[in-house]
């Protein structure tokens, strides 16, 4: 009977751990940012592919975003989720032509206007560019160098 024990606390170890890591992370993001841009996803239609499956649970995605949410709302920051339904990776960021299809096993890809993407970094762009777009539309103006900024309201540096 010793062994189930053994196992429970290697897996709280686990949890504690990914835990810590997760509020460490969410902190870091928040402070060092005036705006946290996301996707949200479907972490359980995820699972559903065997071979990402382990990986995809053992990040805690639902649980990071979570930890974002909060603080980002402690500190007055922003956090923007993009709908789990945009094709950030299907779409050029260069010049927004939306692919018909497109299988996970593809990871890099050309568009029509001679681009050429690799997926997760693609996606990445149009998440930025359509979380800015989602910023703008609530009033806020985006600096020139990313950063985020009240109208009108003059940010003071320490």
């Amino acid at each position: 009977m010793l062994r189930p024990l053994l196992v429970a606390k290697a897996h709280e170890r686990v949890a504690f751990a990914r835990n810590d890591f997760q509020h460490k992370l969410s902190k870091q993001l928040i402070d060092e940012n005036q705006a946290v841009i996301v996707e949200t996803l479907k972490v359980k239609n995820m699972l559903k592919n065997k071979r990402l499956a382990r990986s995809i649970a053992d990040a805690g995605w639902h649980s990071l975003i979570t930890k974002l949410e909060y603080k980002a709302k402690q500190e007055g920051k922003h956090l923007v989720k993009i709908d789990q339904w945009f094709a950030s990776s299907k779409t050029c960021s260069v010049c927004d032509l939306k692919q018909e299809k497109m299988p996970l096993r593809i990871r890099s890809w050309e568009c029509s206007c001679g681009a050429i993407h690799d997926r997760d970094i693609n996606a990445a762009r149009n998440i930025k560019k359509q979380g800015i777009l989602k910023l703008k539309a609530e009033g806020l103006s985006v600096s020139a160098d990313g950063g985020l900024r009240k109208s009108g309201i003059l940010s003071v540096a320490a």
